[in-house]
């Protein structure tokens, strides 16, 4: 009988418990408090819809944090793929940043980037918005192709199939004949 009794008391007072506290959790969560940050070690992360592969990219270290829904990584790596699933650009960065909600990712910090073509691009920060969209680069920027062609600008717009380039602001260009003469 006091079994029971002992079962009884503790029941109500879980409870009871219970029914006190159902909302104190969630309470202290609300407003700008309901925010989930994670930090990560050996992040990738990567855009696929429909078995196509967009871009993907690796960052050593990384942070995540829900409210804005933006992942900071540092000493990234990364491609970007074009339709046949193939890379078409690679790149790396000290710096990088993606935004879920813009679906956009910014390198910044000794960003060096190379197309499939052979052309190289080094910048201070990149801008990829999406595949239907220009890659932006500004800021100390230096393209070279093979060794045929160098060109520094302040700005560049790379368009989204990364074959054509309009160099802007303060430019200097160089194409250099590869060919030996005879």
């Amino acid at each position: 009988m006091a079994f029971l009794a002992l079962v009884g008391i503790l029941a109500w007072a879980f409870i009871s418990a219970g029914v006190i506290t159902h909302n104190f959790n969630r309470s202290q969560l609300t407003g700008e408090q309901d925010r989930q940050e994670a930090l990560i070690n050996g992040i990738i992360l990567t855009e696929t819809k429909d078995d196509h592969k967009y871009w993907e990219i690796y960052g050593e270290t990384g942070s995540y944090d829900s409210n804005t829904g933006v992942a900071m990584l540092d000493n990234c790596i990364g491609n970007f793929y074009d339709k046949d699933n193939e890379v078409s650009m690679s790149f790396e960065s000290s710096k990088g940043t993606y935004n879920a909600q813009k679906k956009q990712i910014i390198l910044y910090q000794d960003t060096h980037i190379v197309i499939k073509d052979g052309t190289s691009l080094e910048a201070d920060r990149v801008i990829w918005s999406g595949s239907d969209t220009p890659v932006f680069a500004n800021g100390n920027v230096r393209i070279t192709r093979n060794q045929e062609f160098l060109a520094t600008a302040e700005s560049v717009e790379i368009s989204p199939d990364y074959d054509r380039f309009k160099i802007k602001g303060n430019t200097v260009s160089k194409m250099y004949d590869t060919k030996e003469k005879k």
